[in-house]
């Protein structure tokens, strides 16, 4: 599961009582699988149809949220990133980017990004009266729009490092949709030492991959399950950080960080699943600009 699953739309005001309930989205997933509360029955429905047969699927989704923190506190403390592009940002839980960032640089700035609306409700409601933090609904996909919001206009500077973070929705992105061209369009105009923050599901299963592609796709989330080495042939030409692109619950993994609230009682049994059974794992990094 994800943040957000990237379909197209355009910015409005909405209320929650506005809010399409009747199909899933992964954003709404995700939360509940973080012990988010912003969530419906067809959420929780689709998750426990797939949770039996991608039992690791809870797992990866709540190590790629530590990743986050271990990934924003580096960007801050040690490469001295100030702005930040959250793609596909999903609900507010805790430990969310701006929080981590400004924890460690009190004027970081940045930008969520996400189509789902039930995201602009939650994320707006808690950062009233921020200046330095927005959110925009916009498809991550669309970067031309993205790069001309006039809420990213008033934040970044692009003369300046930024980092772009495209965590747990790579999956989101098919080659049909350029990948490359979607995870490279903020960098390539963004300063030397720019960052790219990545994540996404992968399996070396061939057929898991392919029988998760297919529910995914079927219930309207765009999906592209993918390789180690296909994810690594997309980062071709930025600069890992070390360690390089890996599992993200090895990326310089850190017992003392903020740990997580504890998942819903109702896959909670799904725990250490992974474990038991790698084939699907939450495979990332960072990585620079030169």
């Amino acid at each position: 599961m994800s943040p957000g699953n990237g379909l197209l739309g355009r910015e409005r005001s909405v209320t929650l009582d506005q809010i399409p309930d009747d199909l899933p989205t992964s954003a709404r997933v995700y939360g509940w699988y973080l012990g988010g509360k912003d969530n419906y029955e067809v959420d929780r429905q689709f998750a426990m149809a797939h949770l039996p047969d991608f039992p690791e699927g809870l797992d990866i989704t709540r190590a790629n949220r530590l990743f986050l923190y271990r990934a924003v506190r580096h960007l801050v403390r040690d490469a001295g990133i100030r702005q930040f592009i959250d793609m596909g940002c999903g609900l507010p839980t805790d430990n969310n980017v701006h929080q981590v960032a400004q924890r460690f640089a009190p004027d970081a700035r940045v930008v969520y990004v996400d189509i789902d609306p039930i995201v602009l409700v939650h994320a707006r409601a808690l950062l009233a009266g921020d200046g330095s933090t927005t959110v925009i609904t916009a498809d991550m996909r669309d970067q031309d729009t993205i790069l001309n919001h006039d809420d990213v206009r008033r934040l970044i500077d692009f003369g300046e490092p930024v980092a772009v973070l495209f965590l747990s929705v790579g999956h989101h992105l098919p080659d049909a949709d350029d990948p490359r061209r979607i995870l490279r369009t903020i960098l390539d105009r963004a300063a030397p030492g720019s960052h790219l923050a990545f994540s996404q599901a992968v399996t070396e299963n061939t057929a898991r991959g392919a029988d998760l592609q297919a529910r995914m796709t079927g219930a309207g989330i765009p999906w592209q399950t993918r390789s180690r080495a296909e994810v690594d042939a997309l980062m071709k030409g930025l600069v890992p950080v070390a360690p390089g692109l890996i599992d993200v619950d090895e990326w310089r993994p850190d017992p003392d960080q903020p740990p997580l609230a504890p998942a819903p009682v109702e896959v909670e049994h799904f725990l250490g699943a992974s474990k038991l059974n790698r084939d699907f794992r939450e495979y990332g990094g960072l990585l620079h600009k030169p």
